[in-house]
C-alpha cells in the first residue's frame, strides 16, 4: 500500500493506492472523498477544500524506474510533488509468500 499525505490550507489530504489490486482512495481530514480502481500508470482525483478551492491529486508511475509520483494541485497550481520508490525486495517477497500461503490455505479448505 502506498500512502501520500500532505496538508493543504490546514486540511490533511491523503491518497492511498494499493499496489496489489489497483484500488485508490482519497481522504480529506479522514473522510473518503474519492475512490477508483486503476491498473494504469496514471490516475487523477479531484476534491474541494472547506473554502471551496478546487484541488486535484495525480498519481503517476514510471515503469522504467518503478518510481511513483503524487502531484498535488490547488486551482491548477502545483503545490507539491511527492515520490516513493519501489518497496524493499525482502518486504515485497514476504508479501508474495504470505499471499501464496493464504491462497493455499483457502484451496485446502475447499478440498
Amino acid at each position: 500500500m502506498l500512502r501520500f499525505g500532505y496538508e493543504v490550507e490546514q486540511q490533511k489530504v491523503e491518497l492511498q493506492a494499493s499496489n496489489w489490486n489497483g484500488f485508490e482512495r482519497l481522504f480529506v481530514d479522514g473522510k473518503m472523498v474519492s475512490s477508483k480502481f486503476n491498473l494504469g500508470l496514471h490516475s487523477e482525483h479531484s476534491f474541494e477544500l472547506r473554502n471551496g478551492a478546487r484541488c486535484r491529486m495525480q498519481l503517476l508511475v514510471d515503469p522504467t524506474t518503478e518510481l511513483t509520483i503524487c502531484r498535488i494541485y490547488k486551482c491548477n497550481r502545483l503545490l507539491a510533488s511527492l515520490k516513493q520508490g519501489k518497496q524493499q525486495p525482502n518486504n515485497s517477497h514476504m508479501q508474495h509468500w504470505l499471499l501464496l500461503g493464504g491462497l493455499v490455505c483457502v484451496l485446502l479448505v475447499y478440498l
